[in-house]
């Protein structure tokens, strides 16, 4: 049965009881993980914990944790009290996050963060083995840090977010699994290349690191309603400079220059109005559930070897969810 995952995006509209039931859900389903974001509202962690006390086969991923929220010795007991609490199913998904909401939403400093992300992917791996860490790195140095014998009794995969070349070849150099976000059909091949690229350089088999990403799907007979729904949610993101950067440098930079004049908020309807058709067919899939397999078949054929489908809200929020994990399973 090929594989294929399920994203939450932490909507605070869910109770703890309607993640928990989407959680089952997707495990009595066949999917093979069950990816929870953060960003704002409720922490990644407690949301996949509270999945875990009413799942036992499911993988349970944050996708992602913003590193600099933490340091490597929280992230490391995080990580192993919810492998602990899972029995062995928690996937520890790292990104960068980005600038503002470092810096404004957390008070933190949004600096060196390759090099922020390469020492806390050491120092965590090294700590859930079992290790007492000293490390100097260029952005972070601990001293004897260790978990005091509550290391996990198995491997904790590490995941990271990757969007830009440096930090899909960091992945491949250094991480288990690279977690892709918005990444264009015509761009898949690319972006694992560089993956591969950076496992090959440092010195690593390149099957060794797997291709995991999410993709925004609706399984809806309303397809207005759908495509309307798919163009906000990436002008909801195009109202970043992170992400517009990333938007322009994979195939859409007519579309970021017309979403630029609109960046004063994400929900101005200029925003959407100029994600044109072709970026939409590039980034999701709206239609039946055959139309969406068949997507998802074409980004397996590309190198996607582990897709995250992420369901889009299509009227309310909770049927838009069961509609679409239920239409897609594996």
């Amino acid at each position: 049965m090929p594989f294929l995952g399920l994203r939450l995006g932490n909507e605070t509209q869910m109770t703890t009881a309607e993640v928990q039931s989407l959680g089952s859900l997707a495990e009595e389903l066949g999917y093979g993980e069950l990816w929870m974001t953060e960003g704002s509202g409720r922490d990644s962690l407690t949301q996949l914990t509270a999945i875990g006390s009413v799942t036992s086969r499911i993988g349970l991923g944050t996708g992602i944790l913003p590193m600099f929220s933490r340091t490597p010795l929280v992230t490391a007991m995080s990580a192993a009290g919810l492998a602990a609490a899972s029995d062995g199913r928690f996937i520890l998904g790292l990104g960068v996050g980005n600038r503002l909401a470092t810096e404004h939403g957390h008070g933190v400093a949004y600096d060196q963060p390759i090099h922020h992300l390469t020492d806390m992917v050491h120092i965590v791996r090294a700590l859930l083995a079992g290790e007492d860490v000293t490390h100097e790195g260029k952005a972070i140095t601990v001293n004897a840090a260790n978990l005091g014998g509550a290391e996990p009794r198995t491997k904790v995969p590490i995941y990271i977010a990757a969007l830009g070349p440096r930090m899909l070849q960091l992945a491949g150099a250094i991480a288990d699994g690279v977690l892709l976000s918005w990444t264009a059909a015509s761009y898949v091949e690319q972006a694992i290349q560089l993956v591969q690229d950076g496992a090959i350089k440092a010195g690593r088999d390149p099957s060794d690191v797997a291709i995991s990403g999410y993709l925004r799907v609706a399984v809806t007979e309303d397809l207005v309603a759908g495509r309307a729904s798919l163009k906000r949610e990436i002008a909801r993101y195009a109202g970043s400079s992170h992400y517009q950067n990333f938007f322009s440098r994979t195939g859409f930079d007519d579309e970021m220059s017309v979403a630029s004049a609109a960046r004063d908020h994400s929900d101005n309807p200029a925003m959407a109005a100029a994600i044109s058709e072709k970026m939409q067919s590039e980034l999701g899939v709206v239609g039946s559930a055959k139309v969406c397999h068949a997507h998802i078949d074409q980004l397996r054929k590309l190198g996607l070897t582990k897709p995250v489908i992420a369901p889009l809200t299509v009227g309310d929020l909770m049927d838009s969810y069961e509609r679409t994990i239920r239409a897609i399973a594996p």
